[in-house]
């Protein structure tokens, strides 16, 4: 008799839900500590075993693919399609948001004695601050003497202790705002390679390897053969390694998830549902907008390139990577996982991957620039700032460049929005605002991350005349 055993996607969603039940059960029976000391901790690990992974797997892949072309011209060509594929993707991902926020206006949703408060603090703000002269759209709330006892409460609310943990971040934006424009790429090549693989500096991890793979295909083939066969092998291995975590991943996800939830909950759910509820309108617009992005956008062009419909096997295929970046909340964790399902279930040659992925993993953020565009002009409309069409043009390419320049940093996409909060004129500690629900949109839009990758990597390994989506599911 055969047993029924669930297909991995199944089993990992299995976890997901039973760990948000879980979660909610023990924070409903007061339970959240114990959750947190001895639940928890195996999520963490299994974060750890993907970043363990995924360093120098990112190595190894990229030489291995690099070296696999036997044709320099080629990785040129291949290059050029990729980085043109991420940047129109960013480009189309941030549009998107720009065009749901202003229809949708979750800013305007709030009480309009908050906004005026919120408003009055801004000007306050700009007044204090060294280089921002005046408000972005003009205006000036604060003088008109009507609102005087509106600014009486803003300064006696501004004597209080600032949020720790906004200002921290602000601290942080402000060093990666000051750097000059072509920072990014100094901070891209590294001086110390091992203190690279150690900090798990991707950008630097990648540059080192595309170099090192380029030299290999320089040197006649016959006297770097070996070379090559080990970098294959170790490539093998730490593939193989990915299987071995993935046998245990829906036990890892639930923990994982459980200790999500539980540091939001507490030992109060009914205090995480009022703060949803608040921030509603600004959930609703950035889900939509990552939604409509990588259920819609993505694997219609993706059909139309192919000129097929592959919508359907297209989800199927990398729902492995897609669960895992949820439960993960990070691209360079789900890495191991998403190069396994476009090699063996979509169909990219192993080189394609190689080289195509770790790079997008690195660089190609399209959910996180849609909800910097989405955040940015949602807290303008919340303090009653009116940006205009060309200010909100910028965020396109503030957003995209700064997804770049910070992509080695820590919380990347809290850093790099309050970059291009900071490039506007617009107060860095207005973040505090939507730090609470940051944890849930960064696992959404880890996902389209992830979907954004491995949708790119496929149009480019379709361009350079691979056969996809052949193989049985």
């Amino acid at each position: 008799m055969r047993v029924f055993r669930p297909s991995l996607p199944v089993r990992i969603l299995l976890g997901l839900g039973l760990g948000v039940g879980w979660a909610v059960l023990s924070s409903t029976l007061g339970w959240s500590r114990f959750t947190m000391d001895w639940i928890a901790p195996f999520g963490d690990i299994f974060i750890n075993l993907l970043k363990l992974i995924a360093v120098p797997l990112v190595l190894f892949s990229i030489i291995s693919g690099v070296s696999g072309l036997n044709d320099i011209t080629r990785l040129g060509r291949m290059g050029l399609g990729m980085l043109a594929l991420y940047l129109a993707t960013t480009v189309v991902a941030v549009s998107v948001g720009l065009l749901l926020v202003n229809t949708i206006a979750p800013g305007t949703w709030s009480d309009d004695d908050q906004r005026l408060e919120n408003r009055v603090a801004y000007e306050l703000w700009v007044k204090d601050t060294p280089g921002v002269e005046q408000a972005k759209d003009g205006r000036c709330f604060s003088c008109d003497p009507g609102n005087e006892a509106v600014v009486a409460r803003v300064l006696k609310r501004r004597q209080q202790a600032p949020d720790a943990m906004a200002e921290a971040q602000r601290e942080r934006a402000t060093g990666v705002a000051a750097q000059g424009p072509l920072q990014f790429l100094v901070e891209m090549v590294p001086s110390n390679i091992f203190l690279s693989f150690s900090r798990a500096l991707m950008l630097q991890v990648i540059v080192f390897a595309l170099f090192f793979g380029v030299v290999l295909l320089l040197i006649p083939r016959d006297r770097v053969a070996p070379v090559i066969q080990l970098v294959n092998g170790l490539n093998e291995v730490f593939m193989k390694m990915v299987d071995v975590v993935m046998l245990a991943a829906p036990w890892f996800v639930f923990a994982l998830m459980a200790g999500v939830v539980s540091r939001i909950a507490g030992d109060d759910p009914a205090a995480v549902l009022e703060l949803f509820r608040s921030l509603a309108g600004y959930m609703i617009t950035v889900g939509l907008g990552l939604a409509i992005v990588a259920f819609g956008i993505y694997p219609v062009v993706l059909s139309l390139v192919l000129r097929r419909n592959v919508y359907r096997r297209f989800f199927k295929a990398i729902s492995p990577a897609q669960l895992l970046a949820f439960s993960t909340s990070s691209s360079a964790a789900t890495l191991p996982v998403t190069m396994e399902c476009l090699e063996e279930r979509v169909g990219v040659s192993r080189s394609t991957a190689g080289f195509v992925l770790p790079i997008g993993a690195t660089v190609n953020m399209d959910g996180t620039s849609l909800y910097q565009a989405v955040a940015v002009v949602f807290l303008a409309q919340f303090h009653l700032v009116d940006l205009t069409f060309m200010q909100q043009l910028s965020i396109v390419g503030t957003a995209t460049l700064a997804s770049i320049g910070a992509a080695a940093v820590p919380s990347a996409g809290l850093i790099t929005l309050l970059v291009v909060l900071t490039s506007l004129g617009l107060d860095p500690a207005w973040i505090a605002i939507i730090l609470p629900v940051d944890r849930v949109l960064d696992m959404c839009r880890t996902v389209v991350n992830v979907t954004g990758d491995a949708t790119c990597c496929s149009l480019v390994a379709h361009a350079q005349g691979e056969e996809l989506f052949t193989k049985e599911l």
